[in-house]
């Protein structure tokens, strides 16, 4: 059939830049045109380990050239393998392999309504979600999502979904009834702009659940494996959920997510409640196991907090050189967000376009700093060195 010149062949859902990478080494990424960029994106907190790491690249040459897929109706050694490595490493008992966040996320919502189902209280369906959340792109993790610009066009959402204010404990707890199954949450919220919860908030969050039986199922997707200094964000407030959805940097740049749970919190989920067919397969697992080789040595983690704690410095001392762009800084480990003054959008392409550097936008005007957790110290002053260049000639529009 001959092409309808009305819409492009690759369906025109995302407002492509001019950027067309590819191929990346370690922490930059190189265009068609042999322009170089540092890659402080890491394609959205995906690319844990840069590009072009070793060891991932080795394994999934190997797996490839052995066992890439074989389905789920088989005993899957490789995913019981990085299982136990996942549960021994975290509060989880149990794991369910997905190919992406979004597929995590839908899978512990499914988790928890299912454990109240198994409980025989059915009518506890609801989960308490927040604003400026970002769970995924289906259509039950835009309902759990209070944001138009993801919604607008595909009602009906689906029901069972309450939201409240992030941060604002006392207005998620006036939500709970005989509905209510837990709270969905993101320790720190990423495309909402690096709002990071407070110890009150998740505590409080953790302790609600505990008293009236109801499940934390927290989103890792962004803020998980690593990116925080911590394996999972979580362990920066001390408590642990019941349910938690883990992607993005698990699988290295291989679409890889993750739904871990408790024993108690997965006791529904049994033969026939749910399933993927890519969802484990041997090529994921060993890019996954690849991956947590890498995450769990010994000086891996320090490093990135070291490595969070120079950015975030670096970043704090360049704002009085420039405060009329920039504002603050917040976040946690290499999951920093810088604030503007004016359209994060703009400057973001600003960056990209005239400096060489990729960042990603995100709410409230914040510019969101995820770079490769193998970073070193030079590719922190390279990128403030962009940043600083960029806002000496940066100049705002007026409605900015």
């Amino acid at each position: 059939m001959s092409p309808d010149a009305s819409i492009p062949p690759l369906m025109p859902v995302y407002p492509r830049c001019g950027v067309r990478p590819v191929r990346g080494e370690g922490v930059y990424l190189y265009g068609e045109d042999g322009s170089q960029y540092l890659d402080f994106a890491s394609g959205i907190a995906v690319n844990a380990l840069g590009h072009g790491h070793p060891a991932l690249t080795k394994a999934i040459s190997e797996q490839a050239a052995t066992l890439m897929h074989v389905s789920n109706l088989y005993g899957s050694p490789q995913g019981e393998h990085f299982a136990e490595r996942l549960v021994d490493h975290t509060f989880a008992d149990t794991v369910f392999f997905t190919n992406s966040g979004a597929e995590a996320v839908e899978c512990a919502i499914k988790t928890a309504r299912r454990y109240h189902y198994a409980n025989g209280n059915p009518e506890r369906h609801d989960l308490i979600t927040f604003d400026t959340a970002f769970h995924g792109r289906t259509l039950g993790t835009i309902s759990a999502t209070n944001q138009a610009k993801m919604r607008d066009g595909f009602e009906p959402l689906l029901p069972g979904f309450k939201y409240a204010q992030f941060n604002d404990l006392e207005g998620a707890l006036a939500l709970i009834d005989g509905n209510t199954a837990g709270f969905l949450v993101e320790p720190i919220q990423g495309e909402g702009g690096i709002r990071p919860a407070s110890q009150e908030f998740l505590q409080g969050l953790r302790k609600a659940c505990d008293e009236h039986g109801l499940l934390l199922v927290l989103d890792e997707v962004q803020a998980g494996y690593g990116r925080t200094g911590k394996f999972f964000a979580h362990e920066l407030y001390g408590i642990t959920p019941d349910i938690m959805a883990a992607a993005k940097g698990i699988g290295g740049g291989f679409p890889l997510g993750a739904c871990l749970a408790t024993a108690e919190a997965a006791k529904g989920m049994v033969f026939g409640t749910h399933g993927s067919t890519y969802g484990g397969n041997p090529l994921a697992m060993a890019a996954g196991e690849a991956v947590l080789d890498v995450i769990l040595a010994d000086g891996f983690l320090d490093h990135v907090t070291q490595m969070g704690e120079r950015l975030r410095s670096s970043l704090e001392q360049l704002i009085p050189n420039h405060d009329g762009l920039f504002d603050s800084v917040r976040g946690h480990g290499l999951m920093q967000g810088l604030k503007l003054k004016s359209d994060s959008r703009r400057f973001v392409a600003h960056c990209r376009d005239h400096h060489g550097l990729l960042l990603v936008a995100a709410g409230e005007n914040v510019v969101r700093i995820l770079p490769p957790l193998v970073i070193d110290e030079s590719h922190i002053a390279e990128c403030v060195e962009k940043l600083s260049e960029a806002a000496r000639v940066y100049v705002p529009v007026a409605d900015d």
